[in-house]
């Protein structure tokens, strides 16, 4: 099987922004060529070609695969040094602060704590879920992951991060429990009161992005409890937050959607407490030193006071490290 070869450096990423050395490169991929037979698919000359080629070959793109003799004269013919190309490369303000990037499952804590921190740390969110936003710190897309993963084990996290990460030495660290459930329209005019209750044709269900804890978990009770997915109406329907999808119920969108306690508060919604979960953050452990600001303040009272005001959270865990 061919294989894809990831790009991470901006100088390579730079140079292939040029259509003419993608065009060539692309031909290399599919097969060896010489200057003269790129010329005549190009339609330019020889000459445009080779300085081309002399670009990829300098950023180790491309090689030499075969030189042939014919008569006098010795033609090198080149190949790309990948099967296909992953263009990969994050782009940072530049700042006497660290610049670090979240990803992982949407926390409404965290956004007060990036408020709090802005004169330390430059905190930008990607918020892709729990499972990939573990898989994008494996990748090295982000600097620290937030996760709220329910094992068949009963156990949050841990056991994911063990799977995902055998050779590295990384931290959990919780930042908070917090408290999830149906949110629902003010009032709850379609008398909404369980799980069950979802497949109901006339209510209006809106999800939460696949590979999100809150998605997980709802797809793990749809099958304990027998219920087919394609018999909710909005199942299919997803967005990547918890303020997303209470927005929506509260501009009539929707009538209900599973999500934290504190979103459905702060949009004035109803609201069926289901489950606590354990919030962590995950983080490389050379990471620690960009993220020294963040770690030292999840231990304080003052944050614990700060993270009060959203109903559904408990802060008695706060800071605790897991073992891994």
């Amino acid at each position: 099987m061919k294989t894809v070869t990831p790009i991470t450096s901006f100088d390579k990423i730079k140079l292939l922004a040029d259509p003419r050395r993608m065009d060539i490169l692309r031909l290399l991929m599919a097969a060896p060529a010489n200057l003269t037979l790129l010329a005549r698919t190009l339609k330019q000359s020889p000459a445009w070609v080779r300085h081309h080629i002399l670009a990829l070959e300098s950023a180790d793109l491309i090689e030499i695969s075969e030189i042939r003799k014919t008569g006098k004269v010795m033609e090198k013919f080149y190949r790309a040094k990948g099967d296909a190309f992953l263009l990969q490369e994050i782009v940072l303000p530049k700042s006497k602060k660290p610049s670090v990037i979240f990803s992982g499952s949407h926390d409404l804590a965290l956004e007060g704590i990036a408020d709090h921190l802005a004169k330390h740390i430059n905190l930008l969110s990607m918020p892709v879920g729990s499972l990939d936003g573990l898989v994008n710190l494996r990748q090295g897309l982000c600097q620290i992951s937030g996760s709220h993963l329910l094992d068949e084990s009963g156990e949050y996290n841990t056991p994911f991060v063990k799977h995902l990460f055998p050779d590295r030495d990384v931290e959990i660290i919780t930042l908070a429990h917090r408290t999830q459930g149906l949110m629902l329209t003010a009032g709850n005019p379609k008398g909404i009161k369980k799980i069950a209750d979802l497949v109901h044709s006339n209510i209006r269900f809106v999800n939460r992005n696949p590979g999100s804890g809150t998605r997980l978990w709802l797809d793990a009770e749809l099958r304990k409890k027998n219920l087919p997915p394609e018999k909710i109406s909005g199942y299919e329907k997803s967005v990547k937050t918890h303020s997303e999808a209470a927005a929506l119920i509260e501009n009539g969108q929707a009538d209900v959607s599973l999500g934290l306690q504190a979103a459905a508060h702060q949009r004035g919604l109803d609201f069926i407490p289901l489950f606590e979960e354990r919030y962590d953050l995950i983080l490389p452990r050379n990471e620690e030193a960009n993220l020294t600001s963040l770690l030292d303040y999840i231990q304080t009272f003052e944050f614990r006071s700060a993270l009060s005001i959203l109903t559904g959270y408990n802060t008695s865990h706060s800071g605790e490290q897991i073992a891994v």
